[in-house]
């Protein structure tokens, strides 16, 4: 089945398809019995395994499937252990945003090297940053493929390089591939709050199933997650003490996260990166109707062409098809999408509750942002971390102030990225061994 953008042609017929037989293993009470035909997203065969059963597990957090998962970067390790550790992929129930079950995949690694923080073995949970639409865009689908590359799409698995810094650690990391990325159901929903914060705890319950996993109940939980995964996160910090009270939270990284996407619409719309733009108009009309029938009514034809291409492509895709245009081209009124969609009640609404910010996190966070960051805006970053200190959130607020290094050409979001990615490990390392992190709330009105 060759996968296309309409969201009609594109949801797999899998009403009566179960787990997936030979080395895959189903979870309880889950035949397998082989599953529909493999999908095909712009030249990439998406393994069956992502092909989600038409019965998923009552407990969100169960697993519905694993199946080894062979590392694309991997080495053997002096006493036989492979490094940077075995990983195992994994797919699991968890809740979307209209209280619907949903299959999330996703990838388990257990680390070679051992934890000497003490206690039990902590447990990282990764929110990747943004990848894309297509399936074969899912982070766990670059462990195993770092560099996919063929005359249709392009995907750079960027974000091994955090994962791998996080196992030499000794901590286990789990991976989510978000709702619709990998699991080949649905679109992807771009930037869905509850979504991507269920997905994400979802994700740390899951792991304590996976074969082999040496975690325990009582295993310390750290978050993790830039850009898209900042956002993560930051939602998943917010929803654990009412959604997930069992996944024992220790900490919590979110960098650049789009807090507003109001704000954020504006920053990435003639950007390198419009095509998020793209991402998230799909997204969310595909969970709400209301905004399906505003997006017809004011998209025009150039535009729902555009948001039917990118609903397959990969961050490196639209780089180069889309790159800097205007969202003007796209509306019936020649108006920018990031001035039409806030004006109009019904779709602010849907804005206003994508809103972080509005909860106090648990925990202590880490929050980084980009001070030239015009992308995912500053401004909106930093009053996320406002808006936290005021409900008594214990904020590490870190701005990372560089040089202007382009208007809207990612480098002002990428960069900060790079510079405190091994700070970020460092500060999410000691929550997990139990090390307290000073708020900064008090000297942030002195900080940029």
């Amino acid at each position: 089945m060759r996968r296309t953008g309409s969201l009609a042609r594109r949801v797999l017929a899998v009403s009566s398809a179960g787990a997936l037989a030979a080395t895959v293993q189903a979870g309880p009470g889950l035949a397998a019995t082989p599953g529909p035909a493999p999908v095909v997203s712009r030249g990439v065969t998406i393994p069956v395994f992502y092909n989600p059963p038409a019965v998923l597990p009552r407990a969100n957090g169960t697993l519905v499937r694993t199946e080894p998962l062979p590392l694309g970067l991997s080495l053997p390790g002096l006493d036989g252990r492979p490094l940077p550790g075995k990983a195992t992929r994994l797919m699991y129930r968890s809740t979307d945003s209209n209280g619907k079950p949903v299959a999330v995949t996703g990838a388990y690694i257990e680390p070679s090297a051992a934890w000497n923080g003490g206690g039990p073995r902590p447990l990282v949970a990764l929110a990747s940053g943004t990848m894309g639409q297509g399936d074969q865009c899912a982070p766990s689908y670059g462990l195993q493929n770092p560099l996919t590359l063929t005359g249709d799409t392009m995907s750079v698995a960027y974000e091994d390089l955090a994962i791998y810094r996080l196992l030499s650690s000794g901590a286990a990391v789990v991976v989510t591939d978000y709702v619709g990325l990998g699991a080949t159901d649905r679109l992807h929903t771009y930037v869905n709050r509850a979504d991507e914060g269920h997905a994400l705890l979802d994700a740390a319950r899951a792991a304590h199933a996976v074969p082999g996993a040496s975690i325990t109940a009582t295993s310390k939980v750290g978050l993790y997650g830039y850009s898209q995964g900042g956002g993560a996160s930051a939602a998943a910090a917010e929803l654990q003490p009412s959604y997930a009270p069992d996944v024992h939270l220790a900490g919590t990284y979110a960098g650049a996260p789009p807090a507003d996407l109001t704000a954020v619409m504006k920053g990435i719309d003639g950007s390198a990166l419009v095509g998020a733009l793209g991402w998230s108009i799909n997204g969310f009309a595909q969970s709400d109707p209301a905004l399906r029938r505003l997006v017809d009514d004011n998209i025009n034809a150039a535009g729902k062409a555009a948001l039917k291409d990118m609903s397959t492509m990969c961050v490196g895709d639209v780089l180069f098809k889309y790159g800097f245009t205007s969202s003007t081209k796209w509306s019936v009124s020649g108006k920018p999408i990031g001035d039409i969609i806030p004006a109009i009640p019904e779709a602010r609404a849907v804005l206003d509750k994508q809103r972080i910010g509005t909860l106090k996190p648990a925990g202590p966070v880490r929050l980084t942002t980009g001070v030239k960051d015009d992308i995912v805006p500053h401004a909106q970053a930093r009053q996320l971390a406002v808006d936290w200190c005021r409900r008594g959130g214990n904020v590490s607020y870190v701005p990372v102030d560089l040089p202007d290094l382009g208007d809207k050409t990612l480098l002002n979001h990428f960069a900060p990225l790079l510079l405190d990615q091994g700070d970020a490990v460092s500060w999410l390392t000691d929550r997990l061994t139990g090390k307290p992190s000073p708020s900064t709330c008090k000297t942030l009105p002195t900080q940029p």
